[in-house]
């Protein structure tokens, strides 16, 4: 055989061992982020969740509304500032791509 695809075939089989290590300590690296995206997950359904029940959203604000009128805009004025901050995150990411 060739010399030259000797060392080709050898270089090609050490650099395909490299890549397989790097793969296994890729999954290894990610295990800790996947309980992260899966709460992430978890968030997004529940947000959809509110997307598609908007009766059960409009309950929940009347009923905090008439117990303690003051906690209740303590929550609205928390709830504004975070729905401001998520919407500027997600223009933000939506300019990266």
């Amino acid at each position: 055989m060739n010399p030259k695809l000797l060392e080709l075939a050898t270089r090609h089989g050490a650099l395909k061992a490299r890549i397989d290590e790097q793969r296994r300590t890729l999954v290894r690296q990610a295990v800790p982020l996947e309980a992260a995206l899966a709460k992430g997950d978890t968030v997004l359904r529940g947000v959809d969740w509110l997307k598609h029940h908007p009766a059960a959203v409009g309950i929940a604000v009347a009923a905090a509304i008439v117990m303690r009128p003051k906690r209740a805009w303590l929550w609205v004025r928390r709830s504004f500032f975070l729905w401001r901050g998520w919407q500027a995150i997600r223009k933000s990411l939506s300019g990266v791509r």
